[in-house]
């Protein structure tokens, strides 16, 4: 794994010495910046079910301002710190957060303009729609939620206050995009 793109362009991330943890391949998260390439620079981003970490590098090497990730496996989180020190990065715009819960506190109420989520492709649809539409309570108004999802798993049409909008899919992934409905759409 590497970082593709932007100023840390280039670094190797560690990968995992354990089974069950699915990292974003490179070619499926260059296909994800090759669409949000316009959002990213100073946007607050959040990173769920973290990993490794490199969704989220990108996102900082490609000039995001602030990347919270999210990832309650410890091992996932010592790697993810130990990418962000590989990669120089110590500067306080990267917090790891162990659970979704510590993301969505009512204290923490800057809204995101990214949110990246690749649970596992096995959860339980009802749980990921759950997650979703709490992230939709603190997306940004015009900001994007991004799901990563098996393709032959189709993701909800819509969760909470969020509506799919485009869903691209990449050999076995599928990336489905959400907005939040307009007043016009809710009704």
């Amino acid at each position: 794994m590497r970082i593709i793109a932007g100023a840390l362009k280039g670094r190797h991330l560690k990968a995992p010495t354990w089974d069950g943890l699915r990292p974003t391949s490179d070619k499926l998260r260059e296909t994800l910046f090759n669409i949000l390439a316009p959002r990213v620079p100073g946007a607050r981003v959040l990173d769920g079910y973290a990993g490794t970490g490199a969704v989220g590098i990108e996102a900082l090497s490609r000039g995001a301002s602030h990347v919270t990730f999210v990832e309650r496996d410890r091992r996932a989180q010592a790697l993810i710190a130990e990418n962000l020190a590989r990669c120089g990065v110590s500067d306080g715009c990267a917090i790891i957060r162990a659970s979704v819960e510590g993301a969505l506190t009512p204290a923490r109420s800057i809204p995101f303009d990214v949110v990246f989520l690749d649970p596992p492709y096995e959860a339980d649809p009802a749980q990921v729609a759950a997650v979703l539409a709490a992230f939709g309570e603190r997306l940004a108004d015009d900001g994007i939620l991004v799901l990563e999802h098996a393709r032959r798993a189709p993701a909800a049409a819509s969760a909470g206050r969020l509506v799919r909008t485009r869903t691209v899919t990449s050999g076995d992934s599928a990336l489905s995009l959400y907005q939040q409905s307009t007043a016009q759409e809710r009704s």
